[in-house]
């Protein structure tokens, strides 16, 4: 696996390094206990891994994951959307809308008063005109 990871990630950008902890699992032995394993897919020496990918924050928590059949390929452009999207909710306490991309608007958290928004967001936000009058939906740029 590890050397797969690492020979995939050249043929996207070659000369890359890969700079973090990669793990291989040469005996299925972490697939198993993890309970990662594809029930439908098998080869020679048993079940197959999920094909799962999780992303994981720097507090050691999964944020994100994907979850594909071995008969569909990994969309890497949305694996790298997701990160970028996980990367500025973080950052800046906002949510980013469905099919979000880097420099558009994001959305402001519930929980960030409008007092504290201006504060946060001193460029400024639109609140979204609802039915219910409610103003909790605000957009911004970061």
């Amino acid at each position: 696996m590890h050397g797969w990871l690492i020979s995939l990630l050249s043929r996207v950008q070659p000369g890359s390094r890969v700079t973090y902890p990669i793990m291989a699992d040469p005996d299925r032995s972490a697939i198993k206990q993890l309970n990662m394993v594809d029930p439908d897919e098998k080869d020679g020496q048993g079940q197959l891994p999920s094909r799962t990918l999780h992303i994981v924050g720097p507090d050691k928590v999964v944020k994100l994951s994907f979850l594909y059949p071995s008969c569909t390929g990994r969309n890497m452009d949305e694996v790298v959307r997701a990160v970028d999207s996980l990367l500025t909710a973080a950052k800046h306490k906002v949510a980013t809308p469905a099919n979000w991309k880097p420099g558009e608007c994001v959305v402001i958290a519930p929980g960030v008063s409008d007092e504290e928004a201006k504060k946060m967001f001193p460029q400024g936000f639109e609140t979204a005109d609802l039915p219910s009058k409610k103003g909790y939906l605000r957009f911004t740029k970061v």
